[in-house]
């Protein structure tokens, strides 16, 4: 008798082969599409990278995104660096951080660093902007907890720099993402984000910033929306008062 195809062969064997050739595989797609935005790698001076790793760049792929909003290639297609940061390195290597050159909060750099993302909302699946004033939205009410209206806000400072006047809410969320607060002295108004803002019976705290700093929270456009841009700003505005609020901040801390 002949030897039946595959009689000796290790069938066991040949799957977890084949198994570990789908997975390198897998692993070497998933790196690359990973490549997609950030890429090809740039050195602190904006040259490119010596050393770029061991995957290449990806070819060009076109994404077509919902609601009309064009199409978007990467990774040729990425977003424009912003230009002439006013930073300066404070070591010739690469690796050491930069120290601002100007006013850090104003200027976006830092802890109070954001980047240039597109300057339209963010929508919901339904192609509606998803964070909207509660004024703006009658379904929308405050069932628990304080309702922060009417309540005057204390900066970081202790000083009253205005009144919240209301709430902008994540619909399909149904949370509450900002607090509208109406600067004294017909400074206009201005967003919190819920996340630094503390609610207590008498007041709103909001210790990341002090009472001059509110005046120059980046201000958002439109009444009824804030775009993908605007957020990135304000945001990055609160978080850099973290530390370049005041000089105290950015002295060593000892335990």
């Amino acid at each position: 008798m002949t030897e039946p195809f595959f009689g000796n062969f290790d069938l066991a064997s040949l799957s977890l082969w084949l198994f570990w050739i789908f997975f390198a595989l897998l692993i070497f797609y998933i790196q690359r599409e990973n490549m997609r935005e950030g890429y090809p790698l740039e050195d602190d001076d904006g040259k490119p990278s010596a050393n770029q790793g061991m995957f290449p760049v990806p070819s060009d792929k076109t994404f077509k995104l919902p609601h009309g909003r064009g199409e978007v290639t990467v990774p040729s297609g990425q977003n424009a660096e912003r230009p002439n940061l006013p930073l300066e390195k404070t070591a010739a290597g690469n690796g050491f951080p930069f120290e601002p050159t100007g006013d850090p909060m104003a200027d976006g750099v830092g802890p109070a660093s954001w980047a240039p993302r597109r300057d339209v909302p963010e929508l919901d699946g339904h192609g509606h902007p998803k964070i909207v004033p509660m004024s703006a939205n009658e379904s929308f009410h405050v069932a628990s907890g304080r309702d922060p209206r009417g309540l005057p806000v204390k900066a970081g400072d202790g000083e009253i720099v205005g009144t919240i006047s209301d709430m902008w809410i994540d619909e399909p969320e149904q949370l509450v993402r900002y607090l509208e607060v109406t600067l004294k002295d017909g400074g206009g108004k201005r967003l919190i984000p819920m996340t630094v803002a503390r609610i207590w019976k008498s007041h709103v705290k909001v210790r990341l910033i002090f009472g001059k700093h509110f005046p120059g929270v980046p201000k958002h456009a439109s009444p009824r929306q804030v775009t993908l841009l605007e957020e990135d700003k304000i945001m990055g505005y609160y978080g850099g008062g973290t530390l370049y609020a005041s000089a105290a901040r950015q002295a060593p801390v000892l335990g």
